[in-house]
């Protein structure tokens, strides 16, 4: 395992440790709320952060392998968050946060098996306009970002 593969499982670790245990502290009113331009509820967006680690691993691998991301779309991702959204719209705050941990850690173990130069190869992404894109960046772009981005949306929308 190279340090910089480490440092950026270290990120995902961190973020999803920070997501889970701010979810921990949510009242059920809190977990139910929408959060605003997305209307998904903070639950179901503390579940989807765990849902898409696989995902986003997978495409990372995809681009650390030197082979481009094919037919990947916003919309596309938009469709698997409605259907996610859908099947998961009354999880409840124990079985989001177990799911998160359990795959940040999965995420964070294939991180470290993450080469320099596999982490260095770059290939066209389609969800970039077909950029091409390091896996490093693609990791650090949606995994390792994920759970802060979604982090500082539920603040706002709770208010703390």
């Amino acid at each position: 395992m190279g340090r910089r593969a480490q440092v950026l499982a270290e990120r995902l670790e961190q973020g999803a440790a920070n997501l889970a245990k701010f979810a921990e502290t949510l009242s059920e009113a809190e977990w139910r709320m929408k959060i605003p331009k997305d209307g998904r509820s903070v639950g179901v967006i503390v579940h989807h952060v765990g849902n898409m680690y696989p995902i986003e691993i997978q495409l990372a691998q995809t681009l650390g392998a030197g082979k481009p991301i094919a037919g990947v779309t916003w919309d596309a991702v938009a469709d698997i968050n409605a259907k996610h959204a859908t099947e998961h719209a009354g999880v409840t705050k124990q079985e989001a946060v177990e799911f998160l941990r359990k795959n940040s850690k999965v995420a964070a173990e294939a991180i470290r098996g993450f080469s320099d130069d596999q982490l260095d190869k770059a290939a066209p992404v389609s969800l970039n306009a077909d950029a091409p894109l390091t896996a490093q960046f693609f990791l650090e772009d949606h995994a390792v970002r994920h759970s802060f981005h979604h982090l500082a949306k539920i603040r706002s929308t709770v208010g703390r």
